[in-house]
């Protein structure tokens, strides 16, 4: 063969190649196309017994092909992606049948009511190709109760227990929250968001859930755009109703404010706002810092941007979050404020959402915080280095503490003395067992060994695995 002509088949590979590839790519199509008109897909359904069961069923009739694998998929809101699960089914082929799968809230995950699932399901037919149904959404609800529902400008508010005056004022509350919550953060609210009441304390829970705090009168579900809380007809005008009303609404506001798919801010921030636009930075509060701040227990903001603890530190976290937000409004303003807040939106994290709205960052905003509040440094906590043993009588190396500096001869003939701050109980050290003492040249012998050992393991190994298999 010449030179042209190999240089001409070399220059032809890459059309061959995408002419291979095409004629693949159509061949794909082809199977699939022939494996959908072999499958098809009727109406899919769901029901649910709310705290039981949540069952979806889909009807399928499939032609000459037979049936490999079957799968649901089901999307959560919020979630990246969908859930799959393989459900086992009969080998069809030329028949009938009705795929079926029922979620066991019990060991599958509890799921909170008002949400919306979407289901999929994916057969395999047995020439390897994937077809998928139709998609259903299904509302999954708290199925217990005859609700009353009210519609307001933005508000729906649902209950099952009081006459339709107490659904108008509790109505009445939710809609002032969200309004006052759209002024400060700059945001227009324009999905209806869903309030549901329930006058059981038993129920609420189960509602909720697993795992809910004890202490919870309400939560906010952002992804679902739904409120719970726990009021009965008699607690409507009582002040903590028109404090946990606004407060968990302004959660969902919040939320709309800093969408974005990167990164959420941190928990003091959200929470310390929710309190701040419902109660405000009151007596109870103030106190719980003050005592904190003197007692040096005051926790770095930090250390709130996650779950906040529990115990008597859950209502301090409290404190600090709306503490914290009061002194960022007094002293950078409530647009400043606005402006940092709606740059979480943009995806920034958070050093650099409060150096572009406050010109400084987080630690430093936490510091100036601390110190309006005459805060002292909070104990260390944590490792600490172990005290040192008892050196020879001959020793002649440094002594403890003293660094690089010369040798200084030691005359410590029994246990060190340590400071209170760095161990509060002195300790002894007693003789290896092995009845290795003595200078640090034979400690350092010892590891010479042991590093040798240690590689020359490592090179047996990497020639064994290179040795041919087989």
């Amino acid at each position: 063969m010449s030179h042209r002509s190999v240089r001409h088949l070399r220059a032809a590979r890459p059309l061959l190649a995408a002419v291979a590839c095409v004629a693949l790519i159509l061949g794909s199509v082809g199977a699939a196309t022939a494996a959908a008109a072999d499958v098809t897909f009727g109406s899919p359904t769901a029901s649910s017994s709310f705290g039981t069961s949540l069952t979806f069923k889909q009807p399928i009739q499939v032609g000459s092909s037979s049936i490999t694998r079957t799968e649901i998929l089901l999307l959560f809101p919020g979630a990246l992606g969908p859930t799959l699960t393989e459900v086992p089914s009969r080998g069809i082929g030329g028949g009938s049948q009705v795929l079926t799968f029922t979620w066991d809230p019990a060991t599958d995950g509890h799921i909170v009511p008002n949400t919306v699932i979407t289901a999929t399901w994916r057969v395999t037919t047995a020439d390897g190709a994937v077809v998928d149904g139709p998609s259903l959404g299904y509302r999954y609800a708290d199925d217990r109760f005859d609700w009353q529902t009210q519609q307001g400008t933005l508000v729906r508010i649902h209950w099952y227990q009081g006459d339709a005056a107490f659904g108008a004022r509790a109505l009445a509350i939710a809609e002032t929250g969200i309004h006052n919550a759209e002024q400060l953060l700059g945001v227009t609210e324009t999905q209806p968001i869903d309030f549901y009441i329930y006058a059981d304390q038993g129920d609420f829970y189960d509602a909720m859930g697993p795992g809910t705090p004890e202490n919870v009168g309400g939560q906010a579900h952002a992804d679902i755009r739904t409120m719970f809380a726990l009021i009965t007809p008699s607690e409507l005008d009582q002040d903590w109703v028109k404090n946990v009303v606004p407060h968990e609404l302004t959660h969902l506001v919040f939320n709309t404010a800093v969408d974005n798919p990167y990164h959420f801010p941190p928990r003091w921030l959200n929470e310390g706002l929710a309190v701040y636009l419902s109660v405000g930075y009151g007596s109870d509060y103030r106190g719980l810092v003050s005592q904190a701040a003197d007692t040096g227990t005051l926790a770095p903001l930090t250390s709130l941007s996650g779950d906040f603890p529990n115990g008597d530190r859950f209502f301090l976290a409290y404190a600090e979050s709306v503490s914290a937000v009061d002194y960022m409004i007094r002293t950078f303003g409530k647009p400043v404020f606005t402006t940092l807040i709606r740059s979480y939106a943009k995806g920034l994290t958070d050093d650099e959402a409060f150096t572009a709205a406050l010109g400084e960052d987080e630690a430093t905003f936490d510091a100036a915080w601390r110190s309006s509040v005459g805060a002292k440094p909070m104990a260390s906590l944590g490792p600490r280095p172990a005290p040192a043993g008892p050196l020879p009588s001959d020793w002649t190396g440094p002594g403890p503490g003293s660094g690089s500096g010369a040798p200084a001869p030691s005359t410590a003939t029994g246990p060190a003395t340590f400071a209170p701050d760095v161990s509060p109980t002195p300790t002894t050290s007693a003789a290896p067992a092995d009845g290795l003492s003595g200078p640090a040249p034979i400690a350092i012998a010892l590891g010479a060994v042991l590093g040798l050992v240690v590689i020359a393991v490592i090179i047996a190994s990497a020639a064994r695995s290179r040795r041919p298999s087989g």
